[in-house]
This record gives C-alpha cells, sequence and structure tokens, in this order.
C-alpha cells in the first residue's frame, strides 16, 4: 500500500508515522507559568540532534481547539526548560501529566510530585526521573500547525547508581527507561531493559568478509 501523506487528514498521519518511528523518547517537560507555578507534561516528539552543542529538539502539539498549550507558552517566555527522563518506575506519574487539565493548572501541584532546584536554569527538576536535563531554547520553527522547539542542553543530573564514575557509562537498561509506540489512546510503550549488539565494521573489515 502507498500513502500519499497530503491527502491523509492530520490525525491519520499522526496514526501512521507514530506506528513506524518507533520506539521514541519520551521528553518530561518542567517549565514555569507566569506566576511561578511548575508545568509537567510529556512529549514524544522529542530527540537529540547533535552534541557539539548538545541539541534537543522538542514538538509540542496545540490544544483541541488550536491554542498553545501551557509547555510551549513557558518555554517561548522564559526560553527554560527541564527534560525529565521517564522510566517503568515513573511511567505512571507521566501519564497522569498527560491528563488535560485545564490552561494554568500545574500538574505538579495537582499530582503531589515533588521537586528539586536546578543548577543554571529556573524550572526545577522532577524528584522522581533517576536523571534530568536543564536547557535553554535556542530557536522555535513554527511550520504549518507543528511547534518545533530546538534547545540547547547545558547541564545533566543523574543519580550515581545509573552512571559509572570514570568511563560516564550511563546504565540504561538498569534505569528502565521506556519509550513511546503508537500515539492515540491506543498507542503503547516499549522498554529499553534488553538489548541486542552488531559491531560496526570497518570499510577493511566489510572487504576482507567479502573475499572469505
Amino acid at each position: 500500500m502507498q500513502l500519499i501523506l497530503s491527502e491523509l487528514t492530520p490525525g491519520k498521519r499522526y496514526h501512521v508515522l507514530s506506528s513506524l518511528v518507533v520506539p521514541r523518547p519520551i521528553a518530561w517537560v518542567t517549565t514555569l507559568n507566569e506566576d511561578g507555578q511548575v508545568n509537567a507534561a510529556p512529549f514524544s516528539y522529542f530527540q537529540l540532534m547533535g552534541e557539539n552543542p548538545p541539541l534537543v529538539v522538542l514538538g509540542i502539539g496545540k490544544r483541541h481547539d488550536g491554542s498553545a498549550k501551557d509547555s510551549f507558552r513557558n518555554i517561548r517566555r522564559t526560553r527554560e526548560f527541564v527534560i525529565n527522563i521517564v522510566t517503568e518506575e515513573n511511567a505512571e506519574l507521566m501519564n497522569l501529566c498527560a491528563t488535560d487539565f485545564p490552561p494554568g493548572v500545574s500538574e505538579v501541584g495537582a499530582l503531589g510530585l515533588a521537586t528539586e532546584p536546578s543548577s543554571v536554569v529556573k524550572p526545577p527538576r522532577l524528584s522522581v526521573a533517576p536523571a534530568q536535563l536543564e536547557g535553554r531554547e535556542l530557536q522555535t520553527l513554527l511550520i504549518g500547525g507543528n511547534q518545533v522547539v530546538m534547545g540547547e542542553l547545558l547541564v545533566v543530573h543523574i543519580r550515581d547508581e545509573f552512571i559509572e564514575a570514570e568511563s560516564l557509562r550511563v546504565r540504561t537498561e538498569k534505569m528502565g527507561v521506556i519509550g513511546r509506540l503508537q500515539g492515540g489512546e491506543a498507542g503503547g510503550y516499549s522498554r529499553t531493559r534488553e538489548s541486542f549488539h552488531m559491531k560496526r565494521l570497518t570499510y577493511a573489515e566489510w572487504l576482507a568478509r567479502e573475499k572469505s
């Protein structure tokens, strides 16, 4: 089957593409509103885009009525955010933060989530997350109905039990990070406890293997 994306409704495009580009990492984003309340919301349109400088991209959708979500408005106003890593342990709380609370209602306050001060940005970190990344907006692209925030990561916090001090190897499998599968109400999640490895060949190794 061939699908011409321009001929599909945005909703159908979303369900097809979000079922193919999987698993997607989840950014559990904390920001501050005008009154200093902490907003927390998950977004699975999220990815690293480079390391020099360390860049992330957040795709923040609009509300059903077309208005901007609190997270987007807060980032545009303050240019600061924190990405809290989602794991099997805190997945239920993350999911509750996806509830359509009215604008201006703090998910952190409603759910009683504990927070910790960040180092260089004002939005706090979620204590329940084993790792958090402080970031600052660099630029935002408005393309059609898409709101794409590009940010620079400034500080990483990670519990000592999940990182080797000398090598800085992160024990992702021990942390139990999860990813998003299909979008929508029927969508699921994936675990990262099981992995497989493949050695990346040099060209010389590839040639030798082909000749053998």
